[in-house]
C-alpha cells in the first residue's frame, strides 16, 4: 500500500535587494548568508518537515526583477542543501539600477502560482532602502492579503533612515507578518538565520480559552 503524498505546508519566496546600492561584496554577502542560513539545522528541520517549496527572485528598479532560482521541492536533506549550493552561485543580473519595492512584491505575487496549494505561503524581502521608483509598495497588500500571502522583511540598515520603521509601516501585511533588522552587511548573515528560523516554524494555531 502506497503512503499518501505529503501535503506542502509553506511557500517561502526569498526576494533579493541587487539595486545599485548594493555593492558586489555586499550582494555576496546576502548570497552567502541565505545559503549559509538554510543550511542551518533548525531551518533544514522545518522546510524538511514541511514539504517546503522555496524560490528566489533578484529585484531593483521597475521591470528589472527575475525569477532566478525556481521553486524547489524540498523533500529531504540533501534538497536543501543542493538549494543552498544554487543559491549561493547565482550569479547577480542588474548592479546599477534604482529600488522598486512595489513592483518587486508584485512580481513575487505572481511566482505563487504554481505553488498556490501549499497552505502558508510567504515572502522574505530583503533591502537597504526605501523604495524610489514605480509603484508604491503599500498599494499591494490588498492583492497580497486576498492571495492569502504574508510579507516579512529584512531591514538592513546602513544610514540614519530608520529602514525598520519605513517596512512596518509600508511593506511588511499578512497575519503575524514581522520586519527584522540587520545593523549593516555584516550582521546580516546573522540576523537572517534568526529570520528563517522565525519564518519557516510550523504555526500553530491557538485555540480560544473557554
Amino acid at each position: 500500500m502506497s503512503t499518501p503524498a505529503k501535503a506542502c505546508e509553506l511557500a517561502l519566496l526569498l526576494a533579493v535587494d541587487v539595486s545599485g546600492s548594493v555593492d558586489k561584496d555586499e550582494y555576496r554577502v546576502q548570497m552567502d548568508g541565505l545559503a549559509l542560513a538554510l543550511r542551518d539545522g533548525i531551518v533544514a528541520d522545518a522546510l524538511v518537515d514541511q514539504d517546503a517549496q522555496v524560490s528566489l527572485v533578484q529585484w531593483t528598479g521597475s521591470s528589472r526583477q527575475r525569477q532566478t532560482v525556481p521553486w524547489t521541492q524540498i523533500k529531504g536533506y540533501g534538497d536543501v542543501l543542493s538549494l543552498a549550493d544554487t543559491i549561493q552561485n547565482d550569479l547577480r543580473i542588474w548592479r546599477n539600477y534604482s529600488t522598486a519595492i512595489g513592483e518587486a512584491l508584485a512580481i513575487s505575487r505572481n511566482a505563487f502560482a504554481p505553488v498556490s496549494d501549499c497552505v502558508r505561503k510567504v515572502i522574505d524581502v530583503s533591502g537597504d532602502g526605501v523604495s524610489n521608483e514605480g509603484i508604491e509598495p503599500a498599494t499591494q497588500r490588498s492583492a497580497l492579503n486576498a492571495a492569502d500571502i504574508t510579507v516579512n522583511a529584512m531591514a538592513i540598515e546602513t544610514d540614519q533612515t530608520d529602514l525598520t520603521a519605513y517596512f512596518f509601516e509600508n511593506v511588511i501585511t499578512g497575519p503575524g507578518a514581522f520586519v527584522a533588522t540587520a545593523n549593516g552587511f555584516a550582521d546580516y548573515p546573522e540576523q537572517i538565520k534568526r529570520k528563517l528560523q522565525r519564518e519557516t516554524s510550523r504555526q500553530v494555531t491557538l485555540l480560544p480559552t473557554p
